[in-house]
């Protein structure tokens, strides 16, 4: 297992100042809206932060905008249950209650009315509101799903990067115990002993998903929530060129033809403009679905789609259709992964449920003393993944993930949730929407009603079945006393098809992993350039094809390397005016 870094308690305390200082600053707006900048990035989620980092460290001035504010304690984050009160933590540093969040909502840390889905819009983005789960892709989905460039071995330095800065943790409680595993050890009786998968430290094999089964990873540190923003985004604030705003919405990209000269963004309740430099670059991190519709009120994508919002007034007035970039593939190819619960019961497993408001006394005290306990990991026990083969195309992905407890209709002491993917391979795909709130007047993004198995050929609903009923035959062989309780495990293939295609509190729902809306090669060219543009880039989910697994540690890898691509072409251009420079002077 990888280890993970620790920092001494006067550096967190220090960097705690910083972070927790930086957005809550009392500066005028036109103090630094005036100003111009080498780098915009607009969202601080888990690529956009890793970007803003790796870019300031050139030295060249950098702005991180984020529509949202404060998450983690360390960033001025306050929301939390009475339990937390007198403690530097949010309800966002503690790993057990994550799912509270999804349950409860959040004014302060969800999207809301701002994006028709769940998302996270806030410093940290959905890194923030997460399970935390920190799976390296293995290198086939490099190398069969993307460009050169981004071929395993072109992300590899990449990959090591963000290894050095964010570890996986297999076992996150500091007094390395495993906490509420039950329901992973009936589990490994059914996959392993039932079903012939095999046991493994899953990111140590990280290119061996054929039938693997295993403990879950996390980007946790010392018991809490990791990920960027407790990472790359203290590096970032310890540079004087590199500043951070949070609560600025940013409307679009300003552009004279393909080049982009800033960002029109509201703060404080007005909109202004905020300048690039003249070599400066703007970079959307906002994610698959905030980021292609920066693009189309940017006058970039679908032709249909920008006549709308011109003729609503929401393009900006110099931009005729002549100056348009028409792209059909800006918000295309939307992916989510195709989910289903299947609550599972055997009087071998002992249910855990995570409180927010009066956790068991003892898991309480547990964390608060020794950031031990069952509330420190978010509750997923275990994770396993296969391959469904095919002859015209690369095969399909398919995962399961296993937590502490039941769901919905099937809540009792002995059960536990599995949910089961489709991940790469699926042909299923949606589209970016942008809907205008007759209220507001505003374009609020989301996802299309129909992006879940709509395969024509109904092939991705076939995998999946197929998947379940192949573990499902191995359920009395294994001697884990496991039973289905929302579908028969005698089930058809065909009656499981039906099941998992029929909507309902357990089937063809959104797990909010979306990606893969603004391609390389198709929306932005190889170096993260929006095609069309000169200096205007996207990095984030949105530029990556569908991922075999969680989508979080391969959106920091494009970070990672997206952050180096630039950093190329820079240097690229600064030798190409120094080769100018000299020629004038020697006319």
């Amino acid at each position: 297992m990888r280890g993970f870094l620790r920092v001494a308690p006067a550096a967190i305390s220090l960097l705690a100042h910083q972070v927790s200082a930086a957005p809550l600053m009392e500066i005028s707006a036109e103090d630094w809206t005036n100003e111009s900048y080498d780098y915009i990035i607009v969202g601080a989620g888990p690529a956009g932060i890793i970007v803003a980092d790796r870019l300031s460290e050139t030295g060249k001035k950098t702005l991180l905008l984020e529509q949202g504010g404060p998450s983690y304690g360390i960033t001025g984050g306050t929301e939390k249950p009475g339990w937390l009160n007198g403690t530097e933590l949010s309800r966002v540093d503690v790993p057990g209650l994550y799912n509270t969040i999804f349950a409860t909502g959040s004014d302060s840390l969800l999207c809301n009315a701002r994006y028709s889905a769940y998302g996270g819009c806030n410093i940290g983005g959905s890194s923030s509101i997460n399970a935390g789960l920190f799976f390296e892709p293995p290198a086939s989905d490099w190398d069969v799903f993307h460009p050169v460039g981004w071929k395993s071995s072109d992300v590899a330095a990449s990959v090591e990067r963000l290894y050095e800065r964010q570890a996986s943790i297999e076992v996150p409680s500091q007094d390395n115990e495993l906490y509420a595993q039950s329901g992973y050890e009936a589990a490994r009786k059914w996959l392993v002993d039932g079903a012939g998968y095999s046991e493994v430290n899953i990111n140590d094999q990280a290119d061996n998903k054929y039938a693997v089964f295993g403990h879950t990873e996390y980007d946790y540190a010392n018991g809490q929530r990791g990920g960027p923003v407790t990472t790359y985004l203290q590096t970032s604030l310890a540079r004087n060129n590199f500043s951070l705003r949070s609560n600025v919405t940013v409307i679009r990209a300003v552009r004279n033809g393909a080049k982009a000269t800033g960002v029109l963004a509201t703060v404080d309740g007005a909109n202004v403009t905020i300048n690039l430099t003249s070599t400066g670059r703007v970079v959307f991190s906002g994610g698959a679905i905030f980021s292609p519709s920066l693009l189309m009120h940017s006058g970039i994508g679908p032709a249909d789609v920008l006549t709308t919002l011109a003729e609503a007034g929401a393009l900006d007035s110099t931009l005729t259709p002549s100056t348009w970039v028409n792209n059909s593939d800006v918000g295309a190819h939307l992916f989510d992964n195709p989910n289903t619960f299947i609550i599972l019961s055997s009087p071998d497993v002992e249910s855990y449920t995570y409180s927010y408001q009066a956790p068991v006394e003892s898991d309480r005290d547990l964390y608060l003393k020794q950031r031990s306990g069952p509330y420190a990991f978010a509750g997923q026990t275990s994770v396993f993944w296969s391959y469904i083969n095919h002859t015209d195309t690369p095969p399909s992905g398919l995962q399961g993930t296993i937590g502490t407890a039941g769901a919905f209709d099937y809540v009792n002491g002995s059960s536990i949730t599995l949910n089961i993917y489709g991940t790469s391979g699926m042909l299923s795909t949606g589209h970016v929407t942008v809907t205008q709130n007759l209220d507001s007047g505003k374009f609020v993004p989301g996802p299309s009603s129909a992006m879940y198995y709509s395969d024509p050929a109904g092939r991705d609903a076939d995998d999946i079945a197929q998947f379940i009923f192949d573990i499902f035959s191995a359920l009395d062989k294994s001697g884990s006393g496991l039973q289905p309780l929302n579908l028969a495990k005698n089930a058809t293939k065909d009656e499981i098809k039906a099941y998992i295609t029929t909507h309902s509190d357990y089937a063809v729902g959104a797990v909010n992993h979306f990606s893969s809306s603004c391609r390389i090669g198709k929306c932005v060219d190889n170096s993260t350039r929006v095609i069309g543009m000169d200096n205007l880039h996207v990095i984030d989910a949105s530029i990556l094809a569908p991922l075999t697994v969680n989508p979080q540690f391969g959106v920091m890898v494009a970070g990672e390397r997206g952050a180096e691509l630039i950093k190329d072409l820079d240097r690229s251009n600064d030798q190409s005016h120094s080769v100018i420079s000299l020629a004038t002077r020697s006319n």
